[in-house]
């Protein structure tokens, strides 16, 4: 494990771990085209031995809106997500799924955004997710 924070992605926002995404994936065409139509930014805001807290913030980059989302990248190092606020999310493996509550589930052509943040362990390493996909589109990482 690094001593140092390194940005993390994480899942939507959940009250209890474990909980299924509040959206399939496809419910909505999400981001499409020529390119990433979606950008994510992951943040952790604290680290200690063997765990950490992250923020991450789902902008919509697209030209048409997003009707409900659901974020999913893969955990490098033996990371798990231990609870997530504002989303719900699903592991499997090194898997993750967050998807946004029906409150928020909706995000606006052009920028519009949500964000949500989790709690996770680490194992080995506290390394950044490579890659995140919306709704099965290629997300650029911010």
């Amino acid at each position: 494990m690094s001593p140092s924070p390194s940005p993390s992605a994480s899942a939507s926002a959940s009250a209890s771990p474990g909980t299924s995404p509040g959206t399939s994936p496809g419910t909505s065409p999400g981001p499409s085209g020529g390119g990433a139509s979606c950008a994510v930014a992951c943040t952790v805001s604290i680290q200690w031995g063997g765990g950490f807290a992250a923020n991450v913030t789902v902008r919509n980059t697209g030209t048409a809106a997003v009707n409900g989302w659901t974020l999913r990248w893969s955990f490098a190092d033996g990371r798990t997500v231990s609870q997530l606020w504002n989303g719900s999310y699903t592991r499997t493996g090194a898997a993750v799924a967050v998807g946004g509550p029906g409150y928020n589930g909706t995000l606006a052509p052009g920028g519009g955004s949500t964000s949500f943040g989790f709690d996770g362990t680490w194992t080995t390493a506290n390394s950044r997710p490579a890659a995140f996909t919306l709704n099965g589109a290629s997300c650029t990482v911010e």
